[in-house]
């Protein structure tokens, strides 16, 4: 009697985790068509569509909604101990942060940064605090290297939103205009891509090496990775305050990020071989994008050194647009795909899953080519790519049928699950 009421716990814990992954992939879904909406609106401009208010709603979405609530999702699975991570106060919070996104997700398009939009903004950042604090009281499972990864994370997290925190303040007394404005979003936003996603799935993705990481190598690869971390924010801080030594600090961090990267692929290296072997066809796939597109960033990094790319990088908007995409879709993304594939967390050998995540891939890599291709020839002087509009919303339709087979297929995998 004890084992089959463990048994039914554990089967309801699992519904529970299949339905936040779903919750994670339509928010994803929603996400992708606001985006694909704003393309279309460069084709035939809509006038019932304001596209600073959508696009406010398409980053929060897919920031939060997305990203956010999935890396929620892969933390409770694999560092909380089943005995805690049953605790109903993990399935409520989830919801109740999904409602924060339900509700960015209908105030942002209607009115932009007003009073809806940013009580539900706020009131995401608090239940991200709640979340923080109940990982790092909780968090017991695995090797001390990929624990001391999720922390420094968390702690990126949390800094992040100091940021977010300065805004009202600066508002008041020097006005959106202000660099002290646009630095306070910069923070946020560069601690949360470069600190609390990257190292979220980088931890993620160390804790499905099986055996013992070298310690010593994992050392310099995370405290290089961190300084780096919070020495490349002088980058977009460079934006609005025009100084020398910004941008040489800069250069240090952009230098030691790469170093760090050549420390984690030599303590990953012997293991590589073994990790590969355990490995499907689908899940090499979302991994080998994943750190290609890694590679790619870490390269653009490096490009935007030179002082005149520096200077006009963020004034050339594909370019901007290219290089959030390689972090979003290719980087955290693929990792996070990986894992839930590696892991059998969604229906992946079914044909049309795997039909799905090909064309998301390829809308996602054509979508990227144009981006960068166009923002060259913006860079040159060369102004528009022939049919560039046209071929750009085209791409991203593959992103949304991608996504559509994919939740397909998983809701198909959970209704034959509960039938049996």
């Amino acid at each position: 009697m004890h084992f089959y009421l463990k048994e039914n716990k554990t089967r309801s814990v699992m519904n529970s985790q299949r339905s936040w992954i779903i919750c994670c992939f339509f928010n994803f879904l929603i996400a992708a068509v606001m985006g694909l909406l704003m393309r279309f609106s460069f084709l035939f401009p809509l006038k019932s569509i304001n596209y600073i208010y959508m696009l406010h709603a398409h980053s929060h979405v897919a920031m939060l909604g997305w990203v956010y609530l999935m890396i929620y999702v892969l933390v409770v699975h694999f560092f909380i101990p089943k005995d805690k991570s049953h605790k109903p106060i993990y399935n409520q919070l989830f919801w109740i942060t999904e409602f924060s996104v339900i509700g960015m997700m209908i105030s942002f398009p209607i009115q932009g940064y007003a009073l809806f939009s940013i009580v539900f903004s706020t009131l995401h950042i608090l239940l991200s605090y709640v979340f923080c604090w109940l990982v790092w009281r909780d968090c017991s499972n695995g090797r001390i290297c990929d624990k001391r990864l999720l922390q420094t994370a968390i702690l990126f997290m949390v800094s992040s939103t100091f940021g977010v925190w300065c805004l009202g303040s600066t508002i008041n007394m020097m006005g959106k205009q202000s660099s002290f404005y646009q630095i306070a979003i910069q923070f946020f936003l560069h601690f949360q891509f470069n600190g609390w996603f990257l190292f979220a799935v980088l931890a993620l993705f160390l804790k499905q090496f099986k055996n013992k990481i070298a310690v010593n190598e994992f050392r310099i690869f995370s405290t290089l990775l961190i300084i780096a971390t919070l020495l490349t924010v002088a980058f977009p801080v460079s934006w609005y305050i025009k100084n020398s030594i910004l941008n040489a600090i800069n250069t240090v961090g952009v230098l030691l990020q790469l170093v760090s990267f050549i420390y984690f692929y030599r303590m990953l290296k012997p293991q590589i071989k073994q990790f590969k072997t355990n490995l499907d066809a689908t899940a090499k796939l979302a991994y080998s994008l994943a750190l290609w597109s890694l590679f790619l960033k870490i390269g653009i990094q490096l490009m935007v050194v030179i002082p005149d790319l520096a200077e006009v990088s963020h004034q050339i908007r594909n370019w901007v647009i290219g290089f959030i995409h390689l972090t979003t879709l290719g980087i955290i993304t693929g990792f996070l795909l990986g894992i839930l594939i590696q892991h059998k967390l969604l229906s992946c050998q079914s044909y049309w899953f795997k039909i799905g995540i090909k064309s998301f891939f390829l809308g996602y890599v054509m979508t990227e080519i144009l981006l960068f291709l166009q923002g060259i020839f913006f860079y040159q002087n060369k102004g528009l790519l022939f049919g560039y509009y046209e071929s750009v919303f085209g791409a991203s339709i593959f992103i949304i049928i991608g996504l559509i087979l994919m939740i397909a297929s998983i809701l198909r995998t959970k209704k034959q699950e509960s039938i049996n």
